[in-house]
């Protein structure tokens, strides 16, 4: 099981509260930075995604930790998907709320504040749920995965996107060096948040990934586990099945 890593180690806060203040301060940023420090590569993901949860033929769909609704936004380019986001920032809804309002997608994606580990939807709503770098974030994992399946219906498919280790050990020196020393000054000078990307390379270093995180799936609701790396291991995404 992964060690918990908060955003400021220091604070006695827990690390939802501090992940929620985090968030907030940086959610004026994220967009440009999320896309800017992935180089562009986080669109490709999330394509992947969708292709994946289209051909389950799931229509309502709950993205977790939605952020500002990039995922939910993407998916709604599958027919007649609607989708509820959630985040425990309020901030990062607010810029999501905007871009809804912009691409005219209000009657298509609801998003409202709501905490990963207590969802507010009864058992057995939503046909697939879905998380893109949200889970290393949960304050307790195993019941943040065990409340999504329960709001799922059974035989539901729930897609995790999250980052991971490349195992390849000269893209893998490359990508960390790359996380540790250039990523974290770069989002302190454009956030002006000093602790949100350095807490990234170290939550990702203590995220459970790989059959790790697989088998405690299993052990929270979902029969099936599979996963395929991508970008040179930089990501994996997840399909775990109710």
């Amino acid at each position: 099981m992964s060690t918990t890593v908060k955003p400021n180690p220091s604070s006695d806060s827990s690390k939802k509260q501090q992940v929620e203040e985090m968030f907030d301060n940086i959610s004026g940023n994220y967009d440009f930075l999320n896309h800017f420090l992935s180089l562009g590569i986080d669109y490709g993901w999330r394509k992947k995604v969708r292709k994946k949860l289209a051909a389950t033929g799931a229509k309502k769909i709950l993205d977790v930790a939605t952020g500002t609704a990039d995922l939910a936004i993407e998916l709604c380019k599958i027919p007649e998907v609607s989708v509820i986001g959630v985040d425990i920032s309020r901030g990062m809804l607010s810029k999501g709320d905007l871009k809804l309002e912009k691409l005219g997608l209000t009657g298509r994606i609801k998003l409202q504040q709501a905490d990963s580990e207590n969802l507010p939807f009864e058992n057995d709503t939503f046909d697939a749920i879905t998380v893109s770098f949200g889970v290393r974030n949960f304050e307790n994992l195993g019941k943040g995965m065990s409340e999504m399946s329960r709001v799922m219906k059974k035989g539901g498919s729930l897609f995790v996107l999250e980052f991971s280790k490349p195992t390849n050990p000269i893209f893998g020196g490359l990508y960390w060096f790359y996380f540790k020393f250039i990523l974290p000054p770069l989002g302190r000078l454009i956030s002006k948040d000093a602790s949100a990307y350095t807490y990234l390379p170290q939550s990702v270093a203590a995220f459970p990934e790989g059959d790790i995180f697989a088998e405690m799936a299993k052990n929270n609701g979902y029969k099936t586990v599979t996963y395929k790396r991508l970008t040179f291991g930089v990501c994996t995404l997840y399909h775990c099945v109710k």
